[in-house]
């Protein structure tokens, strides 16, 4: 029975979707105690967003968007995600009371929204996608202490102590973290979570974003600098979205920037890199890479990459983990906010649309 006191909340999405979102009772425990909910399975065919994956794409299918029309006239929040088509202006005329939407796997950019709908609207637009940061920054981090390491070298097949001794020349390639300095390309939920976890290693870090502000640096606790002086550092970390502006971003004229002893570590998207600069600088075995994302994907067998001592491969898993869960468990946690009445903490905006569609910031706040 609908309790009236309480809002009501509307999933959209596919069968798949709701047994991925829907199956921690926990959550849904806590998301009953503020909201009515139910569930419209919508299912059809993914448009392709900016990027290219058709995952995180609106439904484009017709009939969809007329049961989601249909269900929406008593609906004060809504949750999207797989299955969703695009909330445009069209559906949102037959939701008077929605105030609230959230994607809870929208690549934090909301492409399943038109966005200026949304807000003409006097809609909140919130994507909980950060969730994912979660173990993406913990796998940076172990990245970097692998690299660090030259785990390309000393785990590489039957290699144990009792039967190898390190030569002079890769002892002298093993480095720890405490005190290096760290550039960070891309200063987003990855970052700073990632920097949280550089704290106790006492580095000093630079970071390289043109979408964040210095009081954010400031309240953080790093530097900005531009991607030329992030390249110069001990450990430089890729971890910027693909975007038109990010795309071999980093190429033949960063990485000669990168001094020798020097670790480089992506956990973003390999065609932010310049492939074959990337494997022109490891050449030089000056230089060590821990890299979880790589172009292209998968790896071709014979790629040289996959046969260099100084580089150790993960198979683009950095994002997996709690994330997903993290990710609906943020959005009841906004939702809780907003029916408090207190500011959501991760709208989408269009400073961050800015920054997908790779365009310059929308102003540089100070």
């Amino acid at each position: 029975m609908t309790n009236q006191s309480k809002p009501n909340l509307l999933f959209a999405f596919s069968s798949e979707s709701h047994h991925l979102w829907c199956s921690d009772k926990n959550a849904m425990a806590r998301l009953s105690a503020i909201a009515n909910h139910s569930w419209l399975q919508l299912e059809g065919t993914q448009a392709l967003n900016a990027s290219g994956y058709a995952r995180f794409g609106p439904n484009e299918d017709n009939n969809s968007r007329d049961l989601l029309k249909a269900a929406l006239c008593d609906v004060d929040a809504l949750v999207i995600h797989d299955g969703s088509p695009l909330i445009d202006a069209d559906i949102l005329q037959h939701a008077p009371r929605l105030k609230f939407i959230c994607d809870v796997e929208g690549d934090r950019f909301g492409f399943r929204f038109n966005l200026d709908d949304c807000w003409q609207a006097g809609v909140r637009t919130i994507d909980t996608n950060n969730g994912n940061s979660y173990p993406v920054a913990e796998w940076a981090l172990g990245l970097i202490l692998i690299s660090l390491r030259n785990a390309g070298t000393f785990f590489r097949g039957e290699i144990n102590s009792a039967s190898y001794s390190a030569s002079p020349e890769d002892k002298s390639k093993i480095r720890d973290l405490f005190g290096r300095s760290v550039g960070l390309v891309g200063g987003g939920f990855i970052a700073q979570r990632l920097i949280s976890f550089l704290r106790p290693f006492e580095c000093d870090i630079v970071v390289h974003d043109p979408y964040i502000s210095k009081a954010m640096a400031h309240s953080v606790g790093f530097d900005l600098a531009s991607l030329d002086v992030v390249m110069q550092q001990d450990v430089v970390v890729c971890l910027v979205p693909i975007t038109p502006a990010t795309k071999g971003m980093i190429g033949k004229k960063e990485l000669a920037l990168m001094n020798s002893g020097a670790v480089f570590v992506n956990v973003s998207r390999g065609a932010v890199v310049d492939t074959s600069a990337l494997i022109d600088r490891l050449r030089l075995g000056d230089i060590v890479a821990g890299l979880d994302v790589f172009d292209p994907e998968p790896i071709p067998q014979d790629h040289p990459i996959k046969s260099m001592s100084n580089v150790f491969l993960s198979p683009h898993v950095a994002a997996y983990g709690n994330g997903k869960i993290t990710n609906f468990t943020l959005m009841i946690d906004e939702l809780e906010r907003h029916l408090s009445g207190l500011e959501t903490r991760y709208d989408l905006t269009p400073s961050s649309r800015a920054n997908r569609r790779g365009e310059p910031p929308i102003q540089s706040a100070q």
